[in-house]
């Protein structure tokens, strides 16, 4: 088998191609008949990623259908293991309804007399007297303090080894958590504000060993340990986490 066909196990991904939707794709399984989108990537390995939108595969661009629907063929059992758990509830955005926030939990209020968004005590305001709907004003609340939150992480993070991030910004991915370019720009999903702050730091850190290393090696993971020590037990935790968050 080729080297290059192995199952990476974390939604990450070193330098995303332009997020061009994947092409879909169907390829016949001992079960029956099984789609996927394929997603073409400057990448060593492929990826299965089985996200609430169905499976993705990222694939390196040399790669031929032939090996990659073989790999597909191999994997099957997990593939189905994944698509039988249990899958993520849509959140419904209303007054009462609670979200979980940095491994705390916040309640929302709707004030239709007012505008903007307030967050004190566990308790999210969202303003709706402008015609935003919670969800558009909730969305941008949590984007807002992602961003901030992301790049004092980043700064923090980045310290000890002295790296260098050119920027940060916020990614909407379904597949992936995080992704560093060449450039040394990091990109992180704002739905990790969801998680405890302790994982967030984890893909603060897998992120920011791109700058070192930019691959997946056993030197990258040197680094990724030098950044955060106990980062395989944090790569499980954010695994099991990402199973229950809601669907926003």
């Amino acid at each position: 088998m080729p080297s290059f066909l192995k199952q990476l196990q974390l939604p990450f991904d070193v330098s995303p191609t332009a997020a061009a939707p994947g092409r879909p794709h169907q390829v016949r399984l001992a079960g029956g008949i099984f789609g996927y989108r394929l997603v073409r990537a400057r990448r060593r390995s492929v990826a299965l990623c089985v996200g609430t939108d169905g499976i993705e595969v990222r694939a390196p661009r040399h790669a031929t259908l032939a090996e990659i629907e073989n790999f597909i063929r191999l994997k099957e059992p997990w593939i189905r293991k994944r698509l039988a758990e249990p899958r993520r509830q849509p959140f419904v955005w209303e007054a009462g309804a609670s979200l979980p926030w940095l491994g705390e939990t916040l309640t929302l209020a709707l004030q239709p007399d007012r505008t903007g968004a307030n967050f004190s005590g566990g308790l999210l305001e969202l303003g709706l007297a402008d015609g935003s709907s919670p969800r558009e004003r909730g969305l941008a609340w949590m984007r807002d303090r992602a961003l901030e939150f992301f790049r004092e992480r980043c700064e923090v993070l980045a310290s000890p080894l002295g790296l260098h991030v050119s920027a940060v910004g916020l990614s909407n991915a379904r597949t992936r958590w995080g992704s560093c370019s060449a450039g040394g720009r990091v990109l992180l999903n704002w739905r990790l504000m969801m998680m405890p702050a302790r994982l967030v730091d984890y893909v603060v850190a897998h992120e920011l060993a791109h700058l070192r290393e930019l691959n997946h090696s056993a030197r990258f993971w040197e680094v990724v340990g030098a950044l955060y020590p106990d980062y395989r037990s944090a790569r499980r935790e954010l695994n099991e986490f990402s199973r229950t968050l809601p669907e926003l």
